[in-house]
């Protein structure tokens, strides 16, 4: 699905959505989601916001920091649909809010995370993020 630009939990940021079923692989031996399964969903998510901003995100920006509440069980089969969020952007950092729902808008876990732009991976830090990224995901220039 495009991004989109939704409030959530007062947050602006743009937003991206991705439907998909818990597979086997996604479920521990109870056939309940594992915990893994949620960070994936997570970056599917994230991938469908980035692509409706026009933005290769993937190779420059690597995950620093990484939480999540799990609230109620996803089983396999079920429909999960994960929301990632623009929480902020920093000079450097970026922070994005998601949420993961069963198909029937139970809430199954919702967390927070934060990135770090740098410009490749020869072990340099990080690096500011480009005017036209900040411009295409709403910053303010700060």
């Amino acid at each position: 699905m495009a991004a989109a630009h939704a409030g959530r939990g007062g947050v602006s940021g743009p937003s991206g959505t991705c439907r998909r079923r818990v597979e086997w692989v996604d479920t521990d031996a109870s056939g309940i989601y594992h915990n893994t399964a949620v960070a994936r969903f997570a970056e599917a998510a994230e991938a469908e916001l980035m692509r409706g901003v026009g933005l290769d995100f993937a190779p420059t920006a690597p995950r620093v920091r990484y939480e999540v509440e799990f609230v109620s069980p996803l089983r396999f089969g079920d429909e999960a649909v994960t929301t990632v969020q623009v929480a902020e952007i920093g000079r450097t950092s970026m922070t994005f809010d998601f949420e993961v729902r069963r198909g029937d808008d139970v809430l199954a876990a919702r967390g927070r995370y934060v990135v770090v732009h740098v410009d490749g991976f020869e072990g340099g830090g990080p690096s500011p993020w480009p005017d036209a990224w900040r411009a295409a995901l709403g910053a303010d220039g700060s």
